[in-house]
């Protein structure tokens, strides 16, 4: 079920479609997978990912555009963008839908990348893995930095969000949206990941400005949104 204009909180009825990008999904983000399994298995996925995460189907990208466009609600078109595990674009065309205009990519994966620069969304684009490893870009370099379904298993570890904080100017938010579950059932986040984003915000590196639970994040599974304003 892929139709664009079905409301986020609408009851989602699943099809085989759904069901076997469900099964793909899975993967990618299966448990032990590293992320250089992860990679190679984005690389096999991307001639049919637009296929199976559809705008219907995978509401993630809608959701962070919007929790975006939301915070900055004047001078859209002044503000720098980095869209974290940027995928084929579906984040970017959203921000874009909103009058954003400023947008880089940074993605692991380069099939997937190559598709998303095809579609000239991007000013620069950033074939990197976001970790503990600084980035080849300069500190309070970007307004935002924002990831939809770029946590999960062998994904974006913990120690990236100091890598967030570090590249996102004074003012700017971090916005990360993912699945609700992974809090619960990936050991890189159990336990750990929001003690850590409490810890920085008691060591003033950043302010929460939202955590939001949305429900048919995936198809009829719940996500989770934070917004976090950098100090």
């Amino acid at each position: 079920m892929c139709e664009d204009n079905i409301p986020v909180g609408a009851v989602h009825v699943w099809d085989e479609e759904d069901s076997e990008a469900e099964r793909e999904s899975r993967l990618v983000y299966r448990k032990g997978i590293t992320h250089a399994q992860a990679v190679e298995c984005y690389a096999t996925w991307s001639t049919k990912y637009e296929k199976d995460m559809c705008p219907g189907r995978y509401k993630g990208p809608m959701i962070a555009g919007k929790a975006v466009a939301d915070y900055f609600e004047s001078d859209r078109e002044k503000k720098k963008i980095l869209d974290i595990g940027a995928g084929t674009g579906f984040v970017a065309e959203q921000l874009k839908s909103h009058g954003f205009v400023h947008i880089d990519a940074l993605e692991p994966s380069s099939r997937m990348l190559l598709r998303a620069q095809k579609k000239g969304l991007y000013e620069e684009c950033y074939n990197e893995y976001l970790c503990q490893v600084p980035l080849a870009i300069p500190n309070d370099t970007y307004d935002c930095a924002v990831t939809s379904g770029g946590m999960g298993e062998g994904h974006i570890p913990c120690s990236g969000i100091l890598e967030l904080i570090r590249i996102v100017k004074p003012g700017g938010i971090i916005c990360i949206v993912m699945r609700e579950v992974y809090l619960r059932e990936v050991d890189e986040y159990k336990d750990r990941l929001e003690p850590l984003m409490d810890s920085l915000e008691k060591e003033g590196k950043w302010r929460k400005v939202s955590r939001v639970i949305v429900p048919n994040y995936f198809i009829d599974i719940t996500g989770i949104v934070f917004r976090y304003r950098v100090i």
